[in-house]
């Protein structure tokens, strides 16, 4: 899940929100605005209502930003890197560079999570009782009760014993200190998870067609999300079984097509790449051969045909800074984070700056395929002359 407005850091931690997480704060606010503040406490202002809604909703998030931010300290204090967090609609997600090195800190990573949203449950509910003591607004108090409930909500849901929920964190490190086996832990948390979305896609479906209550889709909806999380999971965690140790050289693209960044796009488009040979980027080489950036086919595409005579591939290619680059000795697992985040999904392979490859996720795919020899390396084809 990647991020459209970053945050900035907290406690060292890259922290961003996606577009969807708007979705959920919509929600809390209406909920509060139009139902829960104004039956509970009728006779106030609109404004009020709406007011208080908004603040209460955007306190939510600060509060599942709190039970995320507690997994990735805990886990940077484990040895385990942490990329970034993103907020988003169905709550939030650390992205965490490798797994953990034991059960034991496999178990406290998972853990610290509902313990934060507990303890956060706990205090809002003192403060409510203390503001309530203190003969504060009812409506005040409201708000910072039900802050406190959906917090104790949050940490026995993330609790169940199913992934990818913490609680199929803390079932998979039980599975794996007794069985020893990282993978087939995975898989019975994994299947645990499967069966808790597919229960509650069920029973969500189920309300909306013999209740007909709407509010059934909500959970249908989680637990679509808990089985498509689930099924990746273990996918990702097979993957890295097979990918274990292999580096980027065994799995990439030798000698790929390149472009020199004088050429027009119409001679390259007379060269006729697109047909030949079905590859959707190139890499850029200046006169010296380094080089220079990507050129895509989008790119390429969103250039006006009556242009592309006088349009020079340097002009519209991504620089060199903005694509992710890689070592040939570099491991496949250490790279397929930043793979998965780059703007075109490709790594232009480097040795001491000189161009040996390119590596696509349809090539670490192939390589899936043929868990014990990756696929063959493609020919290169012809390339572009030098004064193109």
């Amino acid at each position: 899940m990647n991020e459209s407005l970053s945050l900035g850091r907290i406690a060292g931690v890259r922290v961003g929100l996606h577009w969807s997480v708007l979705v959920i704060v919509v929600l809390v606010t209406v909920a509060l605005a139009r139902g829960e503040f104004p039956t509970a406490h009728p006779g106030h202002s609109a404004g009020q209502y709406w007011g208080l809604a908004v603040l209460t909703a955007v306190v939510f998030l600060a509060s599942l930003l709190a039970h995320e931010l507690a997994h990735a300290v805990v886990a940077r204090r484990n040895g385990v890197q942490v990329d970034g967090i993103t907020l988003w609609m169905l709550g939030g997600a650390a992205r965490l560079h490798s797994e953990a090195a034991t059960p034991a800190a496999e178990l406290r990573i998972a853990a610290v999570g509902p313990l934060t949203s507990l303890l956060a449950g706990g205090v809002l509910a003192g403060v409510a009782a203390g503001l309530d003591a203190l003969h504060t607004s009812g409506l005040v108090v409201e708000a910072v009760a039900w802050l406190s409930a959906i917090n104790i909500l949050l940490a026995v849901f993330n609790a169940l014993p199913a992934a990818p929920l913490d609680g199929g964190r803390l079932l998979r490190a039980y599975l794996w200190h007794r069985t020893g086996d990282r993978l087939r832990a995975t898989r019975g948390a994994s299947a645990a998870g499967r069966a808790l979305g597919w229960f509650m896609v069920v029973t969500g479906f189920a309300a909306v067609l013999f209740g007909h209550h709407l509010s059934g889709l909500w959970p249908a909806l989680i637990g679509w999300f808990l089985i498509s999380a689930a099924t990746a999971e273990v996918r990702q965690a097979e993957m890295r079984g097979v990918l274990g140790g292999v580096p980027v050289s065994r799995v990439m693209t030798p000698d790929p097509v390149t472009v020199p960044d004088t050429a027009t796009l119409a001679d390259f488009l007379a060269e006729g790449p697109f047909g030949s040979y079905r590859h959707s980027a190139f890499p850029v080489l200046t006169a010296d051969g380094s080089v220079a950036g990507l050129l895509t086919v989008r790119r390429v595409e969103a250039t006006p045909a009556q242009a592309r005579a006088s349009t020079r591939v340097r002009d519209v290619m991504l620089p060199l800074g903005d694509i992710v680059t890689a070592a040939p000795d570099e491991p496949v697992l250490d790279l397929l984070p930043r793979l998965q985040a780059g703007p075109v999904r490709r790594a232009v392979v480097l040795d001491a700056e000189h161009l040996v490859g390119i590596l696509t996720l349809a090539d670490i795919t192939r390589a899936l395929t043929w868990p014990t020899a990756p696929a063959a390396p493609r020919g290169a084809g012809p390339r572009f002359p030098k004064d193109a």
